[in-house]
């Protein structure tokens, strides 16, 4: 078997290798997947996570390393942060809000501070200069400006103002918990249930289900995100880590931020690669137009999505997809932008099939060690019914 490799680093984000088609700069939603590929004519199925058009705050990510607190030798002790601009570590601050820590890398040189941050934190480059106003952001220690241009190598310290949340109330939900002991547990969520509670969307998260079910939930992720080490799209099912107690947040955090924490998915999606083993590695930030999605784009954060081909059909695909990187919605977007979007994905392609109302993306795997007695421990979640619908119903019309 050879791999397919997909970089825009090593080709210059004009071409992917071994006949896929150009890598565009940004994604805009992807032509007509089944007209294309010669089969039936399929139409986008509309606004994401609600009718609202915009992809869940905060909680769209496919692995995400969005907390991420300085590594420990003591599994707590502080480790200097030295990460380029859009890795920023995060830390429980002194006022209750995370404070962020990043070294400028050479992505960032020649930026505005104000517009570096934005990237870095994701979030608007409005609210940043707010911030940076009122001496939430220094450099090097000191107080800065929003249009003071960075050279590399400085040191940003972010510290957000603390959110003022209501509590997340306990919610009695079925929740299907994989594993428990006395700092971690491991769930598999069920596909339509967002991770933590956002503007609007109080309850049913599975943050109400796990203040139901479990007696402790670490406290570094704020009220918000009791417990929540990675995260999964509202519409992406399976297996999630959540930690109990802070020293297990703390390591698991430092495991996915070292990368050895081993996230593998598994997708349906439209057409059939040309190699049956590739890499995806093309950068992942916000759509230069719709900020509400992501795209591959230049200046994007690095990101690497390892995939080999499980089963094909006459104009689909089973894909077993490995995260190297946590971006939002990072297997979505690669697969879109090689021509390969997700069936039932409503943000980045128009490919459905049946009854699929969702991306077909499921966590089939999750690995990491344990954070006290360093055992490997590893985890499989079967299939749930609509995703063995759809592949039930791919093997009698595509055999």
């Amino acid at each position: 078997m050879t791999e397919t490799s997909v970089s825009d680093r090593r080709k210059g984000a004009s071409a992917l290798e071994k006949g896929h088609p150009a890598a565009p700069d940004s994604i805009a939603p992807v032509p007509d997947a089944g007209s294309a590929m010669g089969g039936p004519s399929f139409a986008d199925e509309g606004a994401p996570d609600g009718a609202s058009g915009a992809a869940e705050p905060g909680a769209g990510v496919e692995g995400a390393e969005a907390i991420r607190p300085d590594g420990a030798k003591d599994a707590g002790a502080a480790a200097a942060p030295a990460e380029p601009v859009g890795d920023a570590l995060e830390v429980p601050g002194e006022d209750g809000a995370g404070e962020r820590f990043f070294t400028v890398g050479a992505e960032a040189v020649g930026l505005r501070l104000d517009v570096a941050v934005s990237r870095a934190l994701e979030v608007s480059r409005a609210q940043v200069k707010k911030w940076i106003e009122a001496g939430r952001v220094t450099v090097d220690g000191r107080a800065a400006r929003p249009a003071e241009r960075l050279s590399g190598g400085e040191a940003i310290r972010v510290r957000p103002p603390a959110p003022r949340p209501a509590r997340p109330r306990p919610n009695a939900l079925s929740l299907r918990i994989v594993y428990e002991d006395a700092v971690l547990a491991v769930v598999d969520k069920p596909p339509g249930m967002s991770v933590h509670p956002s503007p609007g969307h109080d309850d049913d998260t599975l943050v109400n289900a796990l203040l139901y079910h479990l007696k402790a939930l670490s406290g570094i992720g704020g009220e918000l995100r009791p417990g929540i080490v990675h995260r999964l799209d509202k519409d992406t099912s399976g297996l999630l880590v959540v930690a109990k107690t802070d020293r297990a947040h703390l390591a698991l955090a430092a495991q996915l931020q070292a990368r050895t924490m081993k996230r593998t998915y598994t997708a349906v999606v439209c057409g059939v690669p040309a190699e049956e083993v590739g890499l995806i590695d093309l950068p992942i930030g916000r759509h230069p137009v719709d900020r509400k999605r992501m795209a591959v784009v230049p200046n994007g954060r690095p990101a690497r999505t390892r995939y080999r081909v499980v089963r094909r059909f006459r104009r689909h695909s089973i894909v077993e997809a490995s995260l190297e990187t946590g971006r939002t919605h990072q297997i979505r977007v690669h697969f879109a932008a090689i021509g390969h979007p997700l069936v039932g994905d409503p943000v980045y392609g128009r490919c459905r099939f049946g009854a699929m109302s969702r991306q077909a993306l499921h966590a089939t795997r999750l690995g990491f060690r344990h954070p006290e007695t360093g055992a490997w421990l590893e985890f499989t979640s079967p299939l749930p019914p609509d995703l063995t619908a759809l592949i039930d119903a791919l093997s009698k019309n595509e055999a």
